[in-house]
């Protein structure tokens, strides 16, 4: 498949956008107004490319119109939600148009008879639990930054995060979609069925497509009752390598499946708590483990976690704090979800990375991750969803290097990196998506069948190529 090549957007195009979704909804020649929407939260400005416009329709309609219009023009569209990704994924590589669905943020129902939720892309996570709660439920695909991002963006990229150990990733819970296709048509795919094999599961094939198949204007989502209780523990150990090597142990010789196993390494914990001027007591640490436990009754959640705290410290935690209250909670959490944020303010020259190898091999990938460090001269530190094997390391650029020498060094440190977790059985992405930041190292971790069936699906779905271009597939085979 050969470059692709696209159309502007005129003055004449955007007085035809104009027409379809209202003007005020429109950006268009005002660079200015258009910047916010030229990257993602990618630190540094290597990913960015501006929008020619920026177009914000309010439902299915407009934006099935819309689509027509590209495919008529060959004009690129981008769907983007919060913008809050880390792979790209929202931008717009080829200029064009970019499709915000912020306007489309309405919950349309919540059906306690049958445990599910209708929502439309653009309402923050955060948002579907605040409503349910009161009523004893809860939506349990979690994401670290569910009070900024959108579900349609999670839903695109199958988020992951904190409670994927025992609750699962999004795509767990996305039972039914209202899709408008590339071409401009409105499908309504799967609905609010627990099972339904009528046909290709075409529900779970867009979840985590990555807005390169279709832009969702409706999504189903099952709920579950709320646990009742729920206690957090963070344990201190000397040392990254007894921490890591605990993690498959507690899982293994204990029963209990924690809702969340997050780990920090030394140089995660040292930022975070620095950034947040944390009291707790980090200096000797050289990794922390935060697990969070829940059930249905206090007695329940008692028994499990002091079981898991003796584990723990058997395994050579020196340290346990409980947290059994949201004031203590929210301490402990902050540390964990600031880590990103600490790192962001010390370097803008870094990449994030987002490597997912089995759970049993998360001691490997760790410890591969250390001797890369070393090898480059290089801050690695890795913190991330242990439980899930789901490692998120930040390749840090030493401050006295110049620009040149980093430009220089993470090519080469990125395909070592992505080779030693290929090794381990693992995959370069497990939530934060492929987009245009990862493309060019596919085919290091599958194969070019694979890719040439991802190809197939992608020409089936957008003949014009027109959805969210530039992201996923290796610059040599799709632009």
């Amino acid at each position: 498949m050969g470059e692709i090549s696209y159309r502007p957007v005129t003055p004449a195009i955007a007085d035809e956008l104009r027409g379809l979704v209202g003007a005020p909804y429109v950006l268009y020649g005002d660079p200015e107004k258009l910047e916010p929407f030229s990257h993602d939260e990618i630190p540094g400005k290597h990913y960015r490319a501006m929008p020619e416009a920026v177009v914000r329709p309010d439902g299915a309609a407009q934006v099935a119109a819309i689509l027509k219009l590209a495919n008529r023009e060959r004009i690129p569209v981008t769907p983007r939600g919060a913008g809050s990704g880390l792979s790209g994924g929202a931008v717009p590589v080829h200029g064009g148009i970019v499709l915000s669905v912020d306007r489309m943020n309405r919950i349309l129902e919540i059906d306690r008879d049958n445990l599910m939720a209708v929502v439309e892309p653009g309402v923050v996570t955060n948002e579907i639990n605040e409503r349910i709660k009161e009523l004893g439920l809860f939506y349990a695909g979690y994401p670290m930054s569910l009070e900024t991002c959108f579900i349609g963006g999670n839903v695109a990229e199958n988020a992951g995060g904190g409670k994927a150990v025992k609750y699962g990733v999004t795509a767990r819970y996305v039972l039914g979609l209202e899709v408008v296709t590339p071409t401009g048509e409105i499908v309504e795919l799967g609905g609010k069925l627990v099972k339904d094999v009528t046909g290709y599961n075409l529900v779970q094939l867009m979840v985590g497509s990555e807005g390169t198949l279709g832009i969702f204007t409706k999504i189903i989502l099952k709920l579950i009752p709320l646990p009742k209780c729920q206690v957090d523990l963070l344990c201190l150990f000397r040392g990254s390598e007894a921490a890591i090597a605990a993690v498959p142990k507690l899982m293994t010789e204990s029963g209990i499946v924690p809702t969340a196993v997050e780990y920090m390494d030394r140089l995660a914990v040292k930022g975070a708590c620095d950034y947040l001027n944390e009291t707790i007591p980090y200096q000797e640490c050289g990794a922390m483990l935060l697990l969070s436990l829940d059930g249905a009754t206090e007695s329940e959640v008692v028994a499990d976690y002091e079981a898991v705290g003796k584990l723990c410290q058997q395994y050579g935690a020196y340290e346990v704090y409980v947290a059994d209250n949201p004031t203590t909670t929210e301490r402990l959490w902050r540390i964990r979800r600031a880590i990103g944020e600490a790192y962001n303010v010390y370097s803008q020259r870094q990449s994030g990375e987002d490597l997912v190898v089995p759970p049993a091999a998360i001691p490997a990938l760790v410890a591969a991750l250390g001797r890369l460090g070393e090898t480059y001269g290089v801050m690695v530190p890795c913190f991330g969803h242990a439980g899930d094997g789901n490692v998120h390391a930040r390749l840090i650029c030493p401050p006295e290097w110049s620009d040149d020498r980093w430009r220089d060094t993470l090519p080469r440190l990125l395909a070592d990196t992505y080779q030693a977790t290929a090794a381990l059985g693992g995959r370069i992405s497990g939530e934060h998506g492929i987009g245009c930041k990862r493309k060019a190292y596919m085919r290091t971790v599958v194969s070019e069948e694979y890719l040439h069936l991802l190809r197939a699906v992608k020409q089936a779905f957008d003949p014009n190529q027109i959805l969210n271009p530039g992201k996923m597939f290796p610059p040599a085979e799709m632009a």
